[in-house]
């Protein structure tokens, strides 16, 4: 068994397709079929159940799998560990963000990462904060960037606040309150909401807001924020969402809100030590990160 083999194996799992995994591993796909039926020969079983319309991971694939991730995984932190005791930052590095994140400009950020770190793999995924920060915890990520409520800590997870602001008001041009200077949560209570999924921090935000003003009100629909801002847009129902990211957001007005839902941006990074690669993205937003946990 050696390592091509499992990353064979691992593309195959990930594209659920032998042609697919094998354009991503840059081989023919007859090189890539050999190479893991003898790996299945070797380890006596079937990896793959294979049709003509599907392949399928068999049970004994699920149980491979964790490990050869996890060994292709040491092997690429390993060659990065070498390459930074020579001067050079290379290997991947993974970053999770909210859609709404406002406290840094990430595009540019990574960016100029790039350009910093030419060798070095990027790859972002957007999530809620709460799923952030379990893939920070379980090593999925290296970094995230959440929108919490104030009390909220993420726990198993290194953590750092960048920013804190309010919430605003998102209404269509022609709602009543689009002309407003400042409207209060009681009037706020009369509206129908376009909102987050029920149970994510995103949501708690504006649902703990109206429960210590002792008030209730209606969420309509549950959404992302490309649709949310559709809602809102076709006159649905309002919404309420940070001001810097409401402010990017064409074809809808901004009401600042007394007493409205406050949100913390907070950046979450693994507890271990961090890989080079991440080490040097840690660095460019200037954290330092503390001594790794015992």
């Amino acid at each position: 068994m050696d390592l091509q083999q499992m990353r064979y194996v691992v593309a195959v799992a990930e594209t659920a397709s032998f042609t697919r995994a094998a354009e991503r591993c840059h081989v023919v796909q007859s090189a890539l079929s050999h190479q893991v039926a003898r790996l299945e020969k070797e380890l006596g079983a079937r990896l793959f159940e294979r049709t003509s319309r599907r392949v399928r991971v068999t049970a004994a694939g699920e149980a491979f799998l964790p490990a050869a991730r996890q060994a292709l995984e040491a092997a690429e932190r390993a060659r990065a560990e070498v390459a930074a005791a020579t001067g050079e930052i290379r290997g991947r590095l993974t970053v999770g963000s909210i859609p709404t994140v406002t406290a840094v400009d990430l595009p540019a950020v990574l960016r100029d990462y790039r350009l910093r770190y030419p060798r070095v793999r990027i790859s972002l995924r957007t999530a809620s904060s709460e799923r952030l920060v379990e893939q920070v915890r379980d090593g999925a990520l290296d970094a995230a960037f959440l929108g919490v409520q104030p009390g909220f800590r993420p726990q198993g997870v290194h953590d750092r606040e960048l920013a804190h602001g309010r919430h605003v008001a998102v209404v269509a041009p022609d709602h009543p309150l689009a002309g407003e200077d400042e409207v209060g949560l009681p009037r706020l209570a009369e509206e129908v909401f376009v909102d987050f999924a029920d149970g994510t921090v995103a949501r708690a935000q504006s649902d703990e807001a109206f429960a210590a003003a002792g008030l209730r009100r209606e969420v309509a629909f549950e959404a992302g924020v490309e649709l949310m801002a559709r809602l809102v847009r076709h006159g649905l129902g309002i919404a309420l969402l940070p001001a810097p990211f409401a402010a990017e957001l064409p074809g809808l007005r901004s009401v600042p809100v007394r007493d409205g839902p406050v949100r913390v941006e907070r950046l979450v990074w693994s507890r271990f030590t961090p890989s080079p690669a991440a080490a040097a993205f840690l660095a460019l937003l200037d954290v330092r990160p503390p001594p790794p946990a015992v």
